[in-house]
């Protein structure tokens, strides 16, 4: 979700994936491999005579062994004439493998028998989902992992994930992030002036359009945290959170994204205004009955709705989202639940 990533590939719905945590940037796991000199049996296949480690325990090296990625069958003598060891992985809590993105084989050749094997050995295991984060400098190993049926799942500045999803049928993964999540700061101060931007890139139809600060949240920053940032990069002006008003959800937008923002009430806490060269064109204090005029809100329903929702709060006839601080005992993590308080004696709000 947007940048946001709590880990995002985890919610309490899931009933097979991988919770996105430290694993599956650093995973330390005994390697499993079977050792050179590989007698061929009477069918022209070839068993192991040692194997060490976990190999020893699920007696992999007393079956016939064969490679078998995407419905074909490898069996090469060259192949064996070294040692043959899996990729340093550990299990997911869902039946599935994370490889260790820090201790890949350095020869992309090496790499590529490791995986063939890696991947026969986990299917003989009954494992399920396979996750391959590749770093940014070790992206010459990217197409020898699709080759062997590896798919894209997302990517970052620093590295690309890969699935592998092993028994038939469709695969259970969880998709890559659906979301994005940005914050509007409506701010107004105690003369009835809403703080506002114009941006420096926009489209023609906004020329004239004088808006609240808006923009998207940092990974694992909180709403809240991220509506107070906003306001303070692009006007300089410090403000206290108050409520989440309202928030908006919408479809196919960037990168055929679905896009959540949130509109947050927020209290002035210093008045001097410092605009951010980089993103804003111009910032001002504008009298309320002036910004609700402006033809562009009044022409637009959503734009006029959500004005009317922080009007109707600011006359204390609405009660908007409190964040909360609870730990869910599913993960045992602190997280923010929005809701309102009531008070039953005055029906105002607790953040008033």
């Amino acid at each position: 979700m947007g940048r946001a990533g709590s880990s995002p590939f985890s919610s309490l719905g899931h009933s097979v994936g991988v919770r996105f945590s430290q694993e599956l940037s650093s995973c330390r796991g005994a390697g499993v491999f079977t050792k050179a000199s590989y007698p061929s049996n009477s069918n022209g296949t070839y068993t192991s005579k040692r194997a060490i480690s976990s190999v020893d325990k699920e007696k992999i090296a007393a079956e016939n062994y064969f490679y078998q990625i995407n419905g074909t069958s490898v069996s090469s003598s060259s192949l064996f004439s070294r040692n043959v060891k899996a990729l340093d992985a550990c299990d997911d809590e869902y039946g599935g493998v994370v490889v260790d993105p820090d201790r890949l084989p350095v020869n992309p050749d090496a790499f590529a028998s490791m995986l063939r094997f890696s991947l026969s050995h986990w299917k003989m295991k009954g494992k399920k989902g396979i996750w391959l984060k590749l770093p940014l400098e070790r992206s010459e190993l990217v197409p020898v992992a699709v080759k062997e049926g590896f798919q894209y799942h997302h990517a970052e500045r620093g590295y690309v994930m890969l699935t592998y999803w092993i028994p038939e049928g469709p695969c259970m993964l969880p998709t890559n992030a659906t979301h994005q999540v940005g914050v509007g700061g409506f701010v107004i101060n105690d003369k009835n002036e809403v703080l506002v931007v114009q941006e420096k890139f926009y489209a023609p139809s906004f020329a004239d359009l004088w808006k609240i600060p808006t923009g998207f949240i940092l990974e694992s920053e909180e709403i809240y945290s991220g509506a107070v940032r906003e306001v303070k990069e692009e006007t300089g002006v410090d403000t206290e959170f108050v409520e989440v008003i309202a928030f908006r959800h919408a479809h196919n937008l960037a990168f055929d994204k679905s896009d959540l923002f949130f509109v947050c009430m927020l209290k002035p806490l210093s008045s001097q205004i410092k605009v951010d060269d980089l993103e804003i064109q111009a910032a001002k204090w504008m009298p309320l009955v002036e910004f609700v005029a402006q033809p562009l809100i009044q022409e637009d329903g959503m734009f006029k709705k959500i004005i009317d929702i922080c009007i109707a709060r600011l006359g204390k006839h609405y009660c908007g989202l409190l964040p909360h601080q609870v730990v869910s005992k599913f993960d045992g993590r602190p997280s923010c639940l929005y809701y309102n308080v009531i008070d039953a004696q005055d029906v105002n709000c607790r953040g008033n």
